[in-house]
């Protein structure tokens, strides 16, 4: 399918995580470039000179690198799970989760990448967001209701990587809802599919055809 777009992904990357449990769910079929961040290929570089993941290529070249954008693009297409239903509610969470949470994990897990940094802080604050999620968890399940929409995909990857940082401690927290949550996600077939492991692409190789119908 030559004419599929070309998804450059990064496995391990929340924000590539989020793209391509979307692109899965909409049966929106892409050829994936598997990327590694410290060799990037010259092909995502050119499409997108900010150079992270992922970036979506359409067959007529527009270009997509958030992805936010790429799973709005595709669930636009098709949204058989009603992820996009009372999105509106969620866009603020989101926001949050990409905006103070991010920047507060980005702290606690590399507080060597920048000056004066005491990653218990952060993680204190980073444990202030995951408590507003308890809040609503606690109340039905899923971050909007009892059924799992936007959001929760949206957010989950990087409460993931929050937890990882130091499992024992994030196990130890008083968050039954938050780690009966992500453990749900995170043993989905869903996520099973959206972090199967491909070899690093590189110019002329093939491109496996992730998701689809």
């Amino acid at each position: 399918m030559n004419s599929a777009p070309i998804l450059y992904s990064f496995r391990r990357c929340p924000y590539a995580m989020r793209a391509r449990m979307a692109l899965l769910i909409s049966k929106t079929p892409v050829r994936l470039r598997e990327v590694v961040l410290r060799d990037k290929p010259e092909e995502m570089i050119a499409a997108s000179p900010k150079a992270t993941v992922p970036v979506l290529v359409q067959d007529d070249g527009v270009v997509i690198d958030e992805s936010l954008a790429i799973m709005h693009w595709a669930l636009e297409r098709n949204d058989p799970k009603g992820w996009l239903e009372n999105k509106a509610a969620g866009d603020d969470l989101i926001a949050e989760a990409d905006g103070d949470f991010k920047s507060n994990l980005d702290r606690y897990k590399y507080p060597t990448r920048y000056d004066d940094v005491d990653p218990i802080v952060h993680r204190s604050a980073g444990l202030a967001f995951l408590r507003k999620l308890e809040e609503r968890l606690s109340a039905n399940g899923q971050l909007l209701g009892n059924k799992a929409r936007l959001a929760d995909y949206a957010i989950f990857p990087f409460v993931r990587q929050f937890a990882n940082n130091d499992r024992n401690w994030f196990d130890a927290q008083s968050l039954p809802a938050v780690q009966n949550w992500l453990m749900t996600h995170l043993d989905s077939d869903l996520f099973s599919t959206a972090m199967k492991k491909y070899p690093q692409w590189k110019t002329g190789d093939p491109e496996p055809l992730f998701a689809g119908s």
